[in-house]
């Protein structure tokens, strides 16, 4: 019987580590991309001089061409009929104008939380946790990338896109939790590893390379020891990784 739990806690365990690799290995991944200062190609919302209209982005080698955008039938075009304005990589002279490109999206991505700060509970102080666990997330997210010229002593501009992400949204997922006469404030006598179901609410910024993201969630145990497991349904803050702002 106990040589049936060992492999079952084995095997769960191994489960888990293997989806929390799969989730650090893919957002390494989605990091570098989310890395890149460059628009993709896409309608934006353009913002300058206290002005706000829809435009579409069409990125042709090192060059930025925005289109002017018309609504037909309720749905939104590119208008072919007025001039495009064109951002290049380098200009000669100076470009004093700030123009910026917002786009809101749904997500919907996997992440982990590979740290969680646990309130102190009873006789037991706060405790910083570092568990296995991967999380489904879904949220609404907004991109603005921010579009100017430096000029340098050639008298000629560089372009230059500095990125800013925002997302919010909720998390649920499962992980794993360590069980001992510690956090179940002595009723338990043995020690092993609980499967949790992790939910709660998630926030991810974003500055060009510097990406952070924190949780605010509940644990809850899913076995029969979860009546005297001192953190169930307990709220944690958490370092949230892996989540796709790009």
């Amino acid at each position: 019987m106990n040589l049936g739990k060992k492999a079952g806690n084995t095997l769960i365990k191994s489960a888990l580590l293997i989806m929390s690799c799969c989730i650090v290995l893919t957002s390494c991944s989605v990091f570098q991309k989310s890395a890149k200062k460059e628009l993709n190609d896409g309608f934006y919302t353009q913002r300058n001089d206290h002005q706000k209209k829809r435009v579409y982005i069409d990125i042709v080698e090192d060059n930025l061409r925005i289109h002017a955008t018309k609504r037909v039938n309720r749905q939104l075009i590119v208008d072919t009929t007025l001039k495009m304005l064109v951002f290049p990589k380098e200009m000669k002279g100076a470009y004093e104008q700030m123009v910026s490109f917002n786009k809101a999206s749904f997500d919907i991505d996997f992440f982990t939380i590979p740290l969680k700060l646990r309130p102190g509970q009873k006789s037991v102080p706060a405790q910083l946790n570092a568990n296995l666990n991967g999380a489904v997330y879904l949220g609404f997210r907004t991109d603005k990338y921010v579009l100017n010229y430096t000029a340098n002593p050639l008298g000629k501009s560089n372009r230059d896109i500095n990125h800013f992400g925002f997302s919010i949204g909720a998390f649920t997922g499962l992980g794993n939790t360590f069980m001992s006469p510690t956090n179940t404030d002595n009723v338990l006598q043995q020690e092993y590893d609980g499967i949790v179901w992790s939910k709660g609410l998630a926030g991810i910024f974003a500055i060009n390379h510097f990406t952070v993201g924190l949780a605010l969630g509940f644990d809850n145990l899913l076995d029969k020891n979860n009546n005297i497991w001192i953190y169930e349904s307990k709220p944690w803050l958490g370092l949230a990784l892996g989540l796709n702002l790009n």
